[in-house]
């Protein structure tokens, strides 16, 4: 088994079980990806997660300790409503649904993607984004 189809793995079972709120976890990855992307990857959205006051929230998803939770709101104030909502819209949910469900989802993907506690080069994490994402949502 491959790194990409065991963080998938993990990712899933992760995802079924600490789900909190009924928010369809498969529909808000495809958004997330696509906001990854956007923010010109996954070091560029952490570091605009740092910047909006969640640096201790973002260090204990990279480290390899537990990870500290966020709550929907701080996702908000985090990324933006407009970010939120545009997620929210494509995923066919509520924009206080979408942040909830990103609350939970984005902790455990970046977890996933920074094994050891270092965040991969851009080219392999993309690729390893990719390869989440058809796993996921088939």
């Amino acid at each position: 088994m491959g790194l990409f189809d065991q963080i998938a793995g993990q990712l899933t079972g992760a995802l079924g079980a600490q789900q909190q709120d009924p928010v369809p976890q498969g529909a808000l990855l495809s958004g997330l990806m696509g906001m990854i992307d956007n923010a010109g990857g996954v070091p560029a959205l952490l570091q605009k997660l740092k910047d909006s006051g969640l640096g201790d929230q973002v260090a204990s998803w990279i480290g390899t300790g537990e990870n500290q939770t966020v709550s929907g709101n701080q996702i908000v104030d985090a990324l933006g409503a407009e970010q939120v909502g545009q997620i929210a819209q494509q995923a066919g949910l509520e924009p206080e649904h979408a942040s909830t469900g990103l609350a939970q989802l984005l902790p455990q993907i970046i977890d996933q993607l920074t094994p050891n506690g270092q965040v991969p080069d851009s080219g392999l994490l993309a690729q390893g984004l990719n390869l989440l994402k058809g796993k996921l949502l088939g």
